[in-house]
């Protein structure tokens, strides 16, 4: 299928709160068709109601293909919610390893999600931030979860952000993913996000936690797409000339706008590229 414009839900948490289907009309009327959601509540139930939120979507012409969910071993219950909203894929949104012992037991869990996931129909993705990109015996953290899990069992979910802010091309680390990335993660980076690279402010060495993650994380330091400096009209192209990526997401991590307003910018933005 030919790349898609879609909207991680996560952009709009906050507005989601207030009125959760009164946002889901404002994206509607937005122009977003496409939605990846954010469950991170799975232990106390799925919400909202499966069978109430696909009427919405489908009343509203949006469709949801993926979602983030936490925590993943709930297979039954997950697949049955996907299936049932009409999403085709899972995400582990965010992990942290703190050794190489760690990580390949890690990418082993992963091999068992997708392997549960995908006898319940569903594709399983993980999906990077920054610190995927520390080096552990000289190799990346991401380019270990490559070798080490099953390109039938596990995907990629490619934040080209994170990914600058974790040293690294986002175009050429596209090229290396290939066909296992069908779903892309855009936002940008403002200019005045000093350092780019966050390796300059994190020792290479360092056990990186959640907390120290959330500690990094700067409103400042997040763009509209189309606002900051990444190449968002190269990455496309690339997306578009490697062929596997099936949906691009814009993704909001922290905004000084409100909520709504920030994706209506992004979604003003990145459409230009989808219209060549």
């Amino acid at each position: 299928m030919s790349l898609q414009l879609g909207l991680q839900l996560y952009s709009v948490r906050d507005e989601l709160k207030k009125d959760y289907w009164g946002t889901l009309e404002k994206l509607a009327s937005i122009g977003y068709k496409n939605l990846e959601i954010a469950i991170h509540n799975a232990d106390q139930g799925l919400e909202p109601g499966a069978t109430e939120l696909r009427k919405r979507l489908d009343a509203l012409g949006l469709k949801v293909v993926s979602s983030h969910i936490h925590p993943l071993d709930r297979y039954e219950e997950i697949i049955a919610y996907n299936k049932e909203i009409g999403s085709t894929a899972v995400v582990m949104g965010i992990a942290f390893f703190k050794n190489k012992q760690e990580l390949l037991e890690g990418c082993q869990i992963m091999n068992r999600h997708g392997e549960a996931y995908k006898k319940g129909g569903l594709d399983f993705y993980y999906h990077n931030h920054f610190h995927e990109f520390q080096k552990l015996d000289g190799q990346y953290v991401l380019d270990i979860i490559l070798e080490n899990t099953d390109k039938d069992l596990v995907k990629f979910e490619f934040d080209t952000y994170w990914a600058v802010r974790g040293g690294v091309d986002p175009i050429s680390y596209l090229h290396k993913l290939g066909d296992r990335c069908d779903l892309v993660h855009q936002k940008d980076l403002p200019a005045i996000a000093k350092p780019v690279n966050l390796f300059e402010v994190v020792k290479e060495d360092e056990n990186i936690t959640l907390e120290r993650f959330v500690d990094l994380l700067d409103a400042d330091h997040f763009a509209e797409v189309g606002e900051g400096t990444l190449d968002i009209g190269g990455i496309i192209s690339v997306a578009r000339q490697i062929g596997a990526a099936n949906y691009i997401f814009v993704e909001q991590d922290l905004t000084s706008r409100n909520q709504l307003e920030s994706v209506e910018l992004s979604y003003r933005n990145i459409s230009k590229f989808f219209e060549e």
